[in-house]
């Protein structure tokens, strides 16, 4: 308490020696959307503090207070949070380039190597060039192709160690897999091999599982999210870095990002060392192609950030919805049974499922789409900032505000979705009109859209929707005991991940030469 005491006068002292700003005049600040009452300077710090975590605060708020769109001082940094698709299309579609930056803050800066990368970094020069070398020698279409190789030896291999799994304790009749393991190991391995050429940072598992760097290299992946724009009291009050790291967050940063380049930027200034050698003279993954651009040519530096980057965006969010979906399907058999009707009739039990089969697998995608909607694997999309004052929905914007949008609030809006907490799929049906997992609508947040859209929606689409047709395609899928009815559904209060990660009983339902061998 003698913390919180400390901080307020020091703040009071500060806000009674400044000029008030134009944004705290009466007739401006009645124009804010509601919001919570906030003291001086300070704003709603305290009770943020107080109330961990903070996005299900924040929610609780818009709740009582009967909001869709929210206002929390934090600091002097106005956090506006949306839950009302028509009002967040005002911000990222009819006011899109006023919305287009990002927060200058602790995580963001640390995470992108500081601002040397494309998502996290505020609106510059820099950044219209990296989302241009990503969008044409990165992730277009052509080179999306020209990997797939890679992707289906990942995805081999997720079924030959699934396989594996399903003799190692019960014969030939199945075996419990980690289902949590299993998705992240999938996403992991698949970006690590488009990147790098290889699964493995080390020499992994006998029965390709992850080894010992695999899983070091994962766990401080999701520490660095866990972290990433979390609400961190010093980046509402920047001075305070310079006292004390107030609430950890930043150790936890600093160390995770060091632990995951660690194991990615030692490859990184080999294969370099190697191109100026000649002992590497063909591009054959995406550190080959990063390193040889030529107009223009990236930093060292700016490489092994992005190649950081680029991990953060492809391995949570594939693995969060699979594992939610697996147990949304188990539960509801008739959901898991029709999208092995639909695998069956498209592809059938003579080959296993291609990505060039995913344009006909339209029930996949929308179990993987209504997983998307239902289990968000974040709270609220990266923030917005807004690059001027403006009016929004009738409200008043100031410069620098925090603008987040709710994936659960969008994504679980009774006025959008009928029934929204229960898993349909078939509400994504529309006849044979294709399944897409985007919606720039914003009746759910899957990807994002506008100048700040993601630029992975193609490579992460096929990743995930990949990961659930093998699954289904390839194995039976069961609750490990006779005794457990029904999958625990609950979701973790720290965040959105299941509160009991999912075992289940896989049995092979293919025929057995059908399954790759060591």
């Amino acid at each position: 308490m003698m913390i919180f005491c400390v901080l307020f006068l020091m703040s009071m002292l500060v806000f009674f020696t400044r000029r008030r700003s134009r944004i705290t005049s009466s007739s401006l600040w009645q124009t804010l959307p509601p919001g919570p009452k906030a003291f001086p300077y300070i704003g709603s710090l305290i009770p943020m503090f107080r109330n961990k975590p903070t996005f299900r605060w924040i929610h609780r708020l818009m709740d009582e207070m009967n909001t869709k769109i929210l206002c929390i001082r934090l600091g002097s940094i106005h956090v506006i949070a949306v839950s009302d698709p028509k009002i967040a299309r005002e911000f990222l579609k009819d006011k899109d380039e006023i919305f287009s930056s990002r927060p200058h803050c602790m995580s963001g800066y640390l995470a992108s190597g500081g601002y040397l990368t494309t998502v996290l970094v505020p609106v510059s020069d820099h950044w219209k060039m990296m989302r241009n070398i990503l969008a044409f020698e990165i992730l277009s279409v052509a080179r999306h192709k020209w990997l797939q190789n890679k992707r289906d030896e990942e995805g081999n291999n997720l079924i030959r160690y699934i396989y594996n799994q399903c003799h190692i304790n019960v014969a030939v009749t199945g075996g419990v897999v980690h289902v949590r393991t299993l998705v992240q190991q999938y996403s992991s391995n698949t970006i690590r091999k488009l990147i790098f050429g290889s699964r493995y940072f080390g020499k992994g598992s006998v029965d390709g599982g992850p080894g010992d760097e695999e899983i070091g290299h994962v766990n401080s992946i999701l520490m660095i999210l866990q972290y990433l724009y979390a609400f961190s009291v010093t980046d509402y009050l920047p001075w305070l870095r310079w006292i004390t790291d107030f609430d950890g967050h930043e150790m936890n940063m600093r160390n995770a990002i060091h632990m995951a380049r660690k194991y990615q930027d030692l490859l990184v200034d080999k294969r370099i060392q190697q191109w100026k050698d000649g002992v590497r003279t063909n591009e054959d993954d995406l550190l080959d192609v990063f390193i040889n651009l030529e107009n223009p040519r990236l930093t060292v530096d700016q490489i092994k950030a992005q190649i950081l980057e680029l991990m953060l965006a492809t391995i949570d969010n594939p693995s969060n919805g699979i594992e939610w979906a697996m147990a949304e399907m188990i539960n509801q058999l008739r959901i898991l049974i029709g999208a092995i009707q639909e695998l069956d009739y498209v592809v059938g039990k003579d080959r296993l499922v291609q990505e060039s089969d995913i344009p006909k697998l339209n029930y996949i995608k929308a179990c993987v789409k209504e997983v998307f909607r239902l289990h968000p694997v974040a709270p609220f999309n990266l923030p917005h900032v807004a690059t001027t004052d403006t009016t929004v929905a009738g409200y008043f914007i100031p410069k620098g505000s925090h603008v987040l949008l709710s994936r659960l609030g969008l994504g679980r809006n009774p006025e959008v979705w009928d029934d929204p907490l229960t898993f349909k799929p078939d509400r994504h049906m529309n006849g044979d009109t294709e399944v897409v997992l985007t919606d720039h609508n914003l009746h759910m947040l899957s990807f994002s859209t506008g100048r700040r859209g993601c630029p992975t929606v193609l490579l992460g689409s096929t990743i995930t929707v990949m990961l659930l047709a093998r699954l289904v395609q390839g194995f039976t899928w069961e609750l490990p005991s006779n005794d457990q009815l029904d999958v625990d559904l609950k979701e973790n209060v720290q965040d959105l991940t299941m509160a009991k990660p999912l075992l289940a009983l896989v049995k092979p339902r293919l025929p057995h030469r059908l399954y790759p061998q060591c």
